[in-house]
């Protein structure tokens, strides 16, 4: 095993990675595809990848992140929707062995996969993933929406029809704009969303600003930017950016102008969403692991994926768990308790309405 800097790696293993990738029977995540680890990278200077070797051949590849004092995260943590390594079917690294190699005490993971023997049993909660089939097509989903969640389209086809009139026909979609200025916006949106929810504001980190600009000009066959926009004439009301491979749409970040609101452009976008993809061949959207009503209504199944830790022995491991686990532990109670979360919620709501007004 070689322990390389992403940008490191050669096109021979780059071709494996992906080889391994489509072999492996997963949905194709872009998030789990070489270039996601690459752009993380150019943005994050601390991204390594561990490689295996067998004779000539690359069989197998964990991405990850390496702190100071040797803390490990998955690529892109905080942000990656889908996380974990790419290992030849058979090859079963031991996962404490695997951090040692790789100068880790442990390695934090909150979206990782199903169907990672090597690290799942270090998970300590699973979470659903909401996804969208439209691999029949966007007409079988539709109808099935009507009998799933027919409140739900009656209201939304009826909202944008009303939109459409207010706007005499000139609400367009666009499924892969390419105008940096609309990308701008949707940040500006989706940060003052988060002020406005009392919620950490993403973009307020600068790291994760350029990965996301550096993603919109990625093009490759199993990872590339796709910014979506509704448009009200030439003026974007809703807009979202995700990555796509050739089969599956992975949601990232939606919003809208709250001008817009009682429209719900969010809800129609993405209806308009699912109607682009199935036409582009692709059959799933990921909506992501984290609750939301939208969700549930569009939702046609859902993944698992996993929140842990894997954790070397030591007193670095009782760090991690001072650190980390009384958090986590909190977290997980409160979002187990509705009525107590619905109150948490609002208490950030009230706090965000607070600093707005200084």
């Amino acid at each position: 095993m070689r322990i390389v800097r992403p940008g490191e790696l050669g096109a021979r293993e780059i071709e494996a990675w992906r080889e391994l990738r489509a072999k492996s029977g997963a949905p194709a995540n872009p998030f789990m595809e070489p270039e996601f680890t690459r752009a993380v990278a150019e943005v994050r200077p601390r991204a390594r990848v561990a490689v295996w070797w067998e004779g000539d051949e690359p069989v197998g590849f964990f991405p990850y992140e390496k702190g100071p004092l040797g803390q490990g995260r998955a690529i892109g943590f905080g942000v990656s929707d889908s996380q974990g390594a790419v290992l030849r079917d058979g090859l079963r690294p031991g996962a404490r062995a695997l951090l040692r190699r790789c100068g880790l005490a442990d390695w934090q993971f909150d979206n990782l996969e199903a169907g990672q023997p090597v690290l799942e049993g270090a998970a300590v909660e699973s979470f659903a993933s909401p996804v969208i089939d439209v691999g029949e097509g966007y007409a079988a989903y539709e109808a099935l929406l009507r009998v799933q969640s027919p409140k739900f389209l009656k209201t939304t086809l009826a909202k944008e029809r009303r939109l459409a009139r207010r706007t005499d026909g000139e609400v367009r979609f666009v499924f892969d704009e390419r105008d940096p200025a609309a990308l701008r916006t949707l940040m500006a949106w989706k940060s003052a969303q988060y002020r406005r929810t009392g919620r950490r504001d993403r973009f307020a980190k600068e790291w994760i600003t350029a990965l996301v600009r550096r993603l919109h000009a990625l093009r490759t066959p199993g990872c590339s930017g796709v910014l979506s926009v509704l448009y009200v004439g030439e003026r974007p009301i809703a807009a979202h950016f995700g990555l796509r491979s050739a089969t599956v749409l992975s949601c990232w970040f939606p919003a809208y102008d709250p001008e817009f609101a009682k429209y719900s452009p969010g809800l129609v976008l993405h209806l308009r969403m699912a109607e682009a993809a199935a036409a582009a061949g692709i059959g799933m959207l990921d909506l992501g692991r984290g609750d939301a009503e939208y969700k549930d209504a569009l939702k046609t199944g859902e993944l698992t994926v996993y929140e842990g830790a894997v954790v070397r022995p030591g007193a670095r491991a009782a760090l991690h768990w001072v650190g980390r686990e009384p958090a986590r532990r909190l977290h997980g109670f409160v979002r187990d308790r509705p009525a107590l979360a619905a109150r948490g919620r609002a208490a950030l709501n009230r706090i965000a309405r607070l600093r707005g007004g200084r």
